[in-house]
């Protein structure tokens, strides 16, 4: 197949609307693919349960299966040879105000869930660059946003229901359940199918953005902390030429009369027009900007919701290292500019505060997340992912879970040090090894 054709593109929409067409594991008659089109999954039998009782009964039923989420990730993690279990049709949201909590089912993206709780007054602490993506496949894979005071998507989760190997049904509380809980939150997959999630909510707030322009990265040196901690959520871009920041966008809460912006942020002036993180691409899919204030939804993502995610036709990678090391991580990367920025459509540089999810790549490491927005040039990408590795080597990078990356799985393994107790957990929840697809086993039981 000509690289090009396989690397097609699949905007969310379209890959739903085809989906839901397709209930009870009836065979799809073309290939399915996530979103970016650089996977095609390698079966065509997809269940599309609508209740947690039929969800029981699909899993009790099955040998060998995966769920599969908004098809966000970038690798295998959500694939099978065998079934595939779509939670799309899972899509209740109530609302407990007295608990401050959403309890949603597991087919919900953000982008959904959002106005439905900010229209009772409530929002979530953060959400990711995209709001399409689903609660349950972003908690899975530690999915975050930005904030040096932010933690990831998964932080926010109170309550699991999961659907083990047996078809029963287990609910984990943080309040109940302790370490188990924090455990199966960032399950990768493995632990179960997740049917709900119960998130903890906050009062609603307005967000105001803006975009200062080409930051040189000497300044990073002394004032790290600082230039990613302007914003309730910061992001700088780079195409790693020129020692700069092409873009950083600052994402503040506002509070009346507190919308006021400096011209320059370290001598990086502040834009005047609209910006979309990739040079040259229109902006109108980018949410509001020029410090225009709005609601949290509407301000925290870059994307906005009724438009095709970034690019469409690309190919993502990312590692976290140690934000107190964060500085020297960038230039030991930008050593290797004139091998990346060929490749590349943009990077985005992100701050994530430490957690306690055993599987997190933030777990008890501030972090810093060097995200690489590739073309769809696998073959090219896939040599120069290694020379990256070597160079984030010194500071132990963790590679986000749904994204590509090269790292030898014993390298990747020595960065968890819960491991041991989260396959522990999974065998208990799943002793066949029902939900174990080739990534899984690669990725945490492959030695070297």
């Amino acid at each position: 197949m000509d690289k090009r054709e396989f690397l097609k593109s699949s905007g969310v929409f379209v890959a739903g609307t085809v989906l839901s067409q397709f209930a009870g594991g009836q065979q799809q008659p073309a290939p399915r693919e996530n979103w970016a089109g650089n996977i095609t999954y390698s079966t065509s039998d997809v269940r599309m349960p609508a209740t947690t009782g039929e969800v029981c009964a699909v899993v009790k039923n099955l040998d060998r299966l995966r769920a599969l989420g908004s098809r966000h990730s970038f690798n295998t993690i959500a694939d099978s040879a065998a079934h595939q279990v779509s939670l799309q049709r899972l899509d209740q949201i109530d609302i407990d105000e007295k608990a401050g909590t959403v309890t949603v089912g597991a087919g919900i993206r953000y982008g959904q869930l959002a106005p439905v709780i900010d229209a009772r007054g409530f929002a979530l602490h953060n959400l990711a660059s995209l709001p399409h993506i689903s609660v349950a496949g972003a908690i899975a894979t530690a999915t975050h946003g930005s904030g040096i005071h932010n933690g990831n998507l998964a932080t926010a989760v109170e309550g699991l229901e999961i659907v083990t190997a047996g078809g029963d049904v287990v609910h984990l509380t943080r309040a109940k359940d302790g370490e188990k809980f924090l455990g199966a939150v960032a399950s990768l997959g493995a632990v179960g199918v997740v049917t709900r999630v119960t998130l903890k909510l906050q009062p609603t707030f307005q967000v105001a953005q803006s975009v200062y322009q080409n930051l040189s990265f000497d300044h990073l040196k002394d004032h790290f902390d600082e230039i990613f901690g302007c914003g309730y959520s910061v992001s700088l871009f780079t195409d790693w030429q020129n020692h700069r920041a092409t873009q950083v966008w600052v994402k503040r809460k506002i509070a009346q009369g507190n919308n006021v912006w400096a011209k320059d942020l370290f001598g990086a002036p502040l834009a005047t027009e609209k910006q979309h993180p990739i040079s040259g691409h229109p902006a109108e899919s980018c949410t509001e900007q020029q410090g225009i204030p709005g609601p949290w939804y509407e301000r925290l993502p870059h994307f906005k919701m009724n438009f095709t995610p970034s690019s469409g036709r690309e190919l993502q990678t990312e590692y976290f290292v140690s934000r107190e090391r964060g500085y020297e991580a960038i230039l030991a990367v930008e050593k290797l500019r004139d091998r990346i920025t060929p490749l590349l459509f943009v990077t985005e540089l992100r701050t994530i505060a430490a957690d306690d999810l055993w599987m997190s790549m933030a777990y008890q490491r501030p972090s810093l997340a060097l995200h690489f927005t590739w073309k769809p040039e696998w073959p090219e990408v896939r040599r120069v992912l290694p020379l990256i590795e070597e160079q984030l080597a010194p500071f132990g990078p963790r590679p986000h879970w749904g994204k590509l990356f090269t790292l030898p799985s014993a390298q990747v393994q020595a960065q968890y040090v819960r491991l041991p107790e989260f396959k522990a957990l999974a065998q208990s929840y799943d002793p066949e090894s029902k939900f174990r697809n080739d990534f899984i086993r690669q990725a945490l039981y492959l030695k070297g």
